[in-house]
């Protein structure tokens, strides 16, 4: 469904929108309409209650001095009726529409970010991270919004017809005054949300380029400042800040301008009705009873008739937020899954590849590649930048699925799996360690209930457990945002760890030992190799160090395995290898030159 453009479009879109919420949470909505049923009735039984008093109470004192003792406590009593009435609409009311507006929000929030977590990579790889955010928080509250005073917004319309209806009754003529100023105050507040829906849609535009930009200022605070582009970010951001600025200084003097034409007209109605009113009372046709009831529910629908502008304004204003998560929402490129399940085997996994392609957008990155591995070996990916070994890792951990071909895992397609079977069976570790704002035991086990010896030996097998044992609490140190308080090589060891800890049957490793030292990979390496770990490990490596302890070498090139077989045997048939790994050898000896 697209955005509406038109103002009968966005009143369906908000009323589809209500009605969804509603349907999610039905208790809630009856609770809340029910107090506030409750509460407009109580106001029509106070404004009959003041015109009884003001007749048969005030009159008589005042004109035959009748002994009013009696009367008063049934006054006093009826008063006290309707007060209580009111005040228990008022608090059901509340407390429903609360309830109703924060589980929707609950509910909204974990359905986009489920939604969100299904989607494929190619997707992510569109988005905007700070725009996401920007949806996931200030847009589903704000569709939401309009959730708090609805309830008391359908209370004040049955309130205002059970008023016109009162008045009709009252006198025909001071209904239809009365109506026509109720018709005035819709047109203006109709006119109102159309024009908020609008710019509530552009702000929200800016409100997701401005959260884009601040993401990418913390995110980037390290390059920029490095790069000494500080007052460049600065006014980057400043830009999209007054853009966003203007915006809302719009919408203020729009929102504003219609509140003001709200407010006026109720108060203008009452000095019509109650001037028409006194000649009525003149003619004999009203009782004073009968125009004070009038006046006071006048008096009274000053802030409803505005509450339900207000909900005019946010129901155009929650279906542009709205339009924001729904065309997250449309979004169905999902990771598609099969029913294959995972296998309970402690030895390595057998990986195949057949003509298998690729491409993140049309230009091709991998192109007819046929990989057999056998179980329980150790093979090195290896080729210059650009050729395609990360693409290859991906594709082997199914972060992306072939364009063409197909890649299997003991003669079981990848893509026939079952939803978590693949996760059971392979972990990746890429050569950027993401690791959560927990501690060290937090970021291996990831939720997983696991004894502390087994997270101890995973950090072992990484070589994590030195660094770690040093820190202040061990292994139950916070370690901060994206791990902030550890070295790269450092977190690289923590991410190696989280995977081991899975005791995985195919080990993917996309350069994830690439910032620790050279004597750190090797005892890694070597460890992997000693372990009893059911594990093929696949690992894209630049080092020779690292290639040399490989039982296979698949050396990629122009998106082409063109050449495959033991690390000895390459070095002697195949010449790009030789002048790669040649280049590898001066860089590595340039760099401990330089270190030195």
């Amino acid at each position: 469904m697209s955005a509406p453009t038109t103002f009968g479009g966005v009143l369906r879109s908000g009323f589809r929108l209500i009605a969804r919420f509603i349907k999610a949470r039905p208790g809630g909505f009856a609770v809340a309409f029910a107090g506030s049923l409750t509460y407009a009735a109580s106001i029509l039984a106070s404004s009959r209650v003041i015109g009884w008093v003001t007749d048969t109470v005030i009159l008589d004192v005042l004109e035959r001095g009748a002994e009013a003792a009696g009367l008063l406590w049934k006054a006093a009593a009826a008063v006290m009726a309707v007060s209580l009435a009111k005040s228990l609409g008022v608090v059901t009311r509340r407390v429903g529409a609360g309830w109703l507006q924060l589980k929707n929000r609950q509910d909204l929030r974990r359905r986009f970010v489920g939604h969100v977590l299904k989607l494929d990579m190619d997707w992510y790889n569109r988005q905007a991270v700070g725009n996401l955010i920007s949806i996931g928080d200030a847009d589903v509250s704000g569709s939401t919004f309009l959730l708090g005073p609805l309830p008391f917004a359908l209370g004040a319309t049955l309130l205002l017809i059970g008023t016109i209806v009162l008045v009709f009754i009252l006198d025909p003529l001071l209904g239809v005054i009365a109506m026509g100023f109720i018709v005035v105050v819709v047109i203006i507040e109709l006119r109102g949300a159309w024009v908020t829906f609008g710019l509530v849609a552009e702000i929200q535009a800016r409100r997701g380029e401005l959260a884009a930009a601040a993401h990418e200022s913390f995110d980037g605070a390290l390059t920029v400042k490095a790069l000494g582009r500080e007052q460049w970010e600065t006014d980057r951001f400043t830009e999209r800040s007054d853009r966003l600025r203007e915006r809302l200084i719009n919408i203020t003097i729009v929102w504003e301008s219609f509140k003001a034409a709200v407010q006026n007209v109720p108060a203008a109605a009452q000095i019509v009705i109650i001037t028409f009113g006194v000649f009525r009372l003149a003619d004999g046709l009203l009782t004073a009873g009968d125009i004070v009831s009038v006046a006071y529910l006048l008096s009274l629908l000053f802030w409803p008739i505005q509450l339900i502008g207000f909900v005019f304004f946010d129901l155009a204003a929650s279906s542009a937020h709205w339009e924001r998560i729904e065309a997250v929402f449309r979004e169905q490129t999902y990771v598609r899954y099969g029913q294959t399940a995972a296998v309970d085997d402690d030895t390595g996994a057998a990986v195949s590849a057949a003509a298998v392609g690729f491409g993140y957008d049309e230009t091709p990155v991998l192109t007819d590649v046929d990989i057999e591995i056998p179980p329980g070996r150790i093979v090195a990916v290896v080729g210059p930048t650009g050729s395609g070994k990360t693409t290859l890792a991906v594709l082997l951990a199914r972060l992306w699925d072939p364009r063409t071909g197909a890649i299997r895992l003991d003669d079981r397609d990848l893509r026939d799996m079952a939803a978590g079977a693949l996760p059971d069976e392979m972990a990746y570790v890429a050569q950027e360690a993401f690791l959560f704002d927990d501690t060290v035991r937090g970021n291996i086990t990831l939720g997983v209930e696991v004894p502390d010896a087994d997270v101890r030996r995973a950090a072992d097998l990484a070589n994590a457990t030195p660094f770690v044992d040093e820190l202040e609490s061990g292994f139950d140190t916070q370690i901060g945002e994206r791990g902030t308080t550890l070295s790269g090589g450092q977190r690289q060891r923590v991410a190696l760890a989280r995977a081991l800890l899975r005791r995985p049957r195919l080990l993917i490793l996309d350069d994830a030992t690439s910032a620790v030292d050279p004597s750190v990979e090797s005892r890694i390496l070597h460890g992997l190799r000693e372990a009893d770990l059911p594990s093929t490990v696949v690992l894209v490596a630049y080092r020779a160090s690292s290639i040399a302890l490989s039982d296979e070498v698949l050396f990629v090139e122009d998106g082409r395995i063109v050449a495959a077989g033991p690390h000895d045997e390459l070095l002697e048939q195949e010449p790009g290898y030789q002048r790669l790994l040649k280049a590898y050898e001066e860089d590595a000896a340039a760099r401990a030159g330089g270190g030195a």
